[in-house]
């Protein structure tokens, strides 16, 4: 646990804010309040610094500021978060930032992943959905040892929530599709599997499913992915 306050922190964070990374946040579609502008390069030495430390993750959230937020989810604990804690924090999601660095950095390492990724996926809050499918995009690359069949279960989840029109959404639902089509260690089933899912979301015909079905048709079945399951045998 770090000797270090939250007060300490966030001035270290305010010393590492730059205004211009602000402005270029903005354009990337991060458009929260309280954002001090830390590079994620910062962010990421800061938390190696800081080590893991439950506490101090639980109050820099609170602070409300993003770059915080985005730490807070870099140092907290797997292992002592709660459901209660999950769902509070999905709740304070304002940007794609801090949805991702959560989802893929913490709560994808927690007992209550595979449950909030179904559940989440099929709530109307748009980043809370969007947690839903970087959770299952999360755990395809990061789980190594779940069997197929547990992936498989996610598809006809993004088959459903593939006409959300949501930016932020149908790129979530197009990143766990592609994931899924593509983990690591690769299984032909799945590839299979994630390629039949893309057609089905293009039959449904609407524009945010032509595209996610679109770009994940041409990862899935590229050359690159195709190559690498004839490389450990699994076509």
């Amino acid at each position: 646990m770090s000797s270090r306050t939250a007060q300490e922190v966030v001035a270290q964070l305010r010393s590492l804010g730059d205004p211009n990374a602000v402005e270029g946040a903005a354009r990337f579609g991060i458009n929260a309040p309280n954002i001090l502008g830390v590079s994620a390069p910062a962010l990421r030495k800061l938390a190696k610094e800081i080590g893991t430390d439950h506490r101090l993750a639980g109050q820099l959230w609170r602070t409300g500021i993003h770059d915080a937020r985005c730490l807070a989810a870099l140092i907290d604990d797997p292992a002592m978060v709660t459901e209660s804690q999950m769902e509070r924090w999905a709740k304070d999601f304002n940007s794609w930032a801090v949805c991702d660095t959560a989802c893929g950095c913490l709560f994808d390492k927690t007992p209550y992943a595979w449950d909030k990724a179904v559940e989440w996926s099929r709530r109307d809050a748009e980043y809370v959905k969007r947690a839903g499918f970087v959770l299952m995009a999360s755990l395809a690359v990061h789980d190594k040892t779940a069997p197929d069949e547990r992936f498989e279960a996610f598809l006809p989840l993004i088959v459903e929530q593939a006409g959300d029109e949501r930016n932020f959404v149908k790129k979530a639902v197009n990143w766990a599709l592609r994931q899924i089509g593509k983990r690591n260690p690769p299984s032909a089933d799945l590839n299979k599997r994630a390629i039949q899912t893309a057609h089905e979301v293009r039959a449904l015909g609407t524009r945010s499913a032509r595209w996610i079905a679109a770009d994940a048709l041409r990862e899935l079945t590229g050359d690159k992915v195709q190559a690498r399951l004839k490389a450990v045998g699994r076509l």
